[in-house]
């Protein structure tokens, strides 16, 4: 994983193993941050080489969508991790004074910082780095309990606020949720450490001051926006102050938000395909860590057509968007949510065909053609 650092001529990239590498010299601003992903290998074949594909789905629950209905969640937020189950994207940041270094999920879907705490003492924790706050000398423990509820377990620690480098930005006095309890097994076989989240201040935990929102008030980034680049080969990044045009093509195509909680936006329709929703828009979500393009009805394809399936073409903002049904493996890039309202989430199969910026100055998601190699 690589972890852009400012330079004196120009920034220089530091990865775990010591490599050097610089960025593109436009984009090496101090209050720009490109924080490269790596796709990791799959929790399918990780779960594959351990024998335990076939039972991993029975040990969770499925509740992906109960986190954007409040009334579902007894007023506890919860964030669905269940299905990167074939790619993940995770990013490098470093945790205290000196840092420490984690690899975490860069999260529209919820606005917490989260690793392991050295108190941890849960199977998951010991299976990854965990923070230990004896070592930092800006370590302000509040003793106040936190506790995030997902779609197929739950974190619990403390509240405790440091200092917190993100590529080049420097955020101190950060909101950090140090996790004590990691029970059950679905955090125990992902690559990463911890979440950063991305959303609204609405919805973080315990009234704490979201990251992003923290740079912006801070004066540390060049632009109250980030964007995002995914791709199935390498390349990937999350840029935090700006965006990189060369990233994609034609124009941005500017939709507003619906609600300033999640990144939520309004799909105008489907075209005229297999599956018809109810007439009128319906609210969608663009959602950075969810793989698959969650819906409320089930979907199945045939993988005897799956040479013949044709796109599935949103409508939003009254541009279309087409997005491709076959995800690989005779299996569909869409799934089903069990909801009581209208919803979808556009997570990485969709994100991965557009450029995404996410603008809070002027609430709202620009979206436009990824290329295919930035």
């Amino acid at each position: 994983m690589i972890l852009w650092h400012r330079g004196h001529a120009a920034c220089t990239g530091l990865s775990k193993r010591g490599a050097r590498l610089s960025p593109p010299a436009h984009l090496c601003h101090p209050s720009l941050a490109r924080i490269p992903l790596r796709r990791t290998k799959s929790l399918r074949h990780r779960l594959e080489e351990q024998g335990l594909l076939e039972a991993f789905p029975n040990m969770l629950s499925s509740r992906v969508g109960s986190k954007f209905f409040s009334g579902l969640t007894s007023g506890v937020t919860t964030e669905p991790l269940e299905n990167i189950m074939d790619a993940e994207y995770v990013g490098a940041i470093s945790i205290g004074t000196p840092p420490q270094q984690f690899l975490v999920l860069f999260d529209t879907g919820s606005s917490d910082l989260w690793v392991p705490s050295v108190d941890c003492s849960s199977p998951a924790c010991g299976e990854h780095e965990r923070f230990d706050h004896r070592l930092s000398a800006t370590h302000r423990p509040t003793g106040q309990p936190i506790s995030i509820q997902y779609g197929t377990g739950s974190v619990a620690g403390v509240l405790a606020y440091d200092t917190v480098h993100v590529g080049n930005i420097q955020v101190s006095n950060q909101a950090i949720g140090l996790s004590k309890k990691e029970p059950g097994s679905f955090l125990t076989h992902h690559t990463f450490d911890g979440i950063l989240g991305l959303a609204f201040p609405s919805i973080a935990s315990s009234g704490t001051v979201p990251i992003f929102d923290n740079m912006m008030s801070q004066g540390l980034v060049d632009k109250d926006l980030f964007s995002i680049y995914l791709s199935s080969r390498t390349g990937s990044f999350v840029m935090l102050g700006g965006m990189d045009s060369s990233c994609f093509s034609g124009r941005l195509r500017w939709i507003p938000l619906s609600a300033e909680t999640y990144w939520q936006i309004a799909v105008d329709r489907l075209l005229p395909g297999s599956y018809h929703p109810p007439p009128g828009p319906s609210p969608a979500v663009c959602y950075f860590q969810s793989l698959m393009l969650h819906f409320p009805l089930p979907y199945k394809i045939s993988c005897r057509a799956k040479k013949s399936l044709p796109d599935v073409v949103f409508v939003i903002g009254g541009t279309k968007f087409p997005v491709p049904i076959y995800l690989g493996y005779c299996k569909s890039g869409f799934e089903s949510i069990a909801i009581p309202a209208e919803l979808w989430i556009l997570g990485e199969v969709f994100l991965r065909q557009y450029y995404s910026v996410f603008d809070r100055a002027h609430r709202r998601v620009g979206l436009a053609p990824a290329v295919q190699q930035c």
